[in-house]
Parts: structure tokens; sequence; C-alpha cells
């Protein structure tokens, strides 16, 4: 079975110019996750709180973090991508984040084929309100659930494509270096 945090071709996946895998569509309530043995999306929770996906949001496949789970995306589009989509992605930035006292990462990207964001190269660019409702949405998502999240703050581009070339690099180490999951 092809799964698409796994199989998909590296030269797809890079820093500044990626695939983004869709697990949650902009507006949904449903929190879907990637089940990490078949490669499709299962249902995790429905959100507590009376909040919804303020953007697309999914992962980088071929990506790794220290949380063991793919490296997380926000991508900016003027429409809702269906979930289980896949979307090519330039990263504007980063939003950094403790869930439960662990650093949990989440790139800011922008859907390429989409004209009214595509233009945006940088978080700094974007209507101020855009990142606040991203940086409430994330801290008060899980408040009901009694689970801790503080939103530290968002970084531009630069501090994206790092975070991503470090995912990389994990996952390379992790599963190309002959260890499975």
């Amino acid at each position: 079975m092809y799964n698409v945090w796994k199989d998909i071709n590296p030269e797809r996946i890079k820093a500044n110019d990626f695939i983004a895998f869709i697990e949650i569509e902009k507006g949904c309530k449903n929190k879907y996750e990637l089940d990490k043995e078949t490669g499709l999306i299962i249902l995790d929770r429905v959100l507590s709180t009376s909040t919804h996906y303020p953007m697309n949001y999914g992962f980088i496949p071929r990506t790794f973090c220290e949380d063991k789970d793919p490296l997380d995306v926000c991508v900016l589009c003027s429409q809702a991508i269906e979930k289980a989509s896949l979307v090519r992605c330039k990263p504007i930035g980063v939003l950094r984040m403790h869930d439960q006292g662990e650093l949990d990462e989440k790139i800011v990207a922008v859907a390429l084929k989409d004209s009214t964001y595509n233009d945006y190269s940088d978080v700094s660019e974007l209507p101020k309100h855009i990142a606040a409702e991203l940086q409430h949405f994330f801290t008060v998502y899980k408040q009901l659930e009694n689970k801790p999240v503080q939103v530290d703050k968002i970084e531009g581009r630069e501090a994206a494509i790092k975070v991503i070339e470090t995912a990389i690099k994990l996952y390379k180490e992790k599963f190309e270096g002959g260890i499975g999951l």
C-alpha cells in the first residue's frame, strides 16, 4: 500500500517548495491525523471548542519532528482543500508553540496555484488578522480538553525554511538510515 508520508518522491519535498498532504480542510471541526501504519487518515477527535480550522491543515511528507510526527503545515488558500489532497506550497513562516509542554512547530505556507495568496513571500506581508486568527485558534482549540497549549510566536520565511530543513534531515536519519517505524 502506498504511504504518502514515506513513498512520495523526495524530489517533490524541498524546504522552499514542497507538496503538502491535507488532513483537515479549512472550516472543519474534525481533527484527522495520518495513520502512520497505513498511510491513510483517521479521525482523531472532533474539536471540543466552538472553533474550526481557520486554514487548511496537514503535513509535509518525508519530514520528522521531535514529537514523533511529520512536520505540520497550515496552508493558506482562498478555498477549502479537500482532505487527502496534495497541494504544492511555499513556506512563508512558522508558528512556534508548545503543546502539553512539547515543542510543536507549524509551517505557514501558501498554495502556489492560488492567485489570492501566491504573491506573499513572508508572514509579515499578510493582513494582521490572518496571523492573529491562526494564533488564536491554536491558543484555544484544546482548552475544553484541559490540554495546555502555549503559542509563542510566528517567525518569517527564513525561520520556516530552517525548520523544514531540520525535519527533512531528521526523517532521513530516522527512516533512510535503516531504522523503520
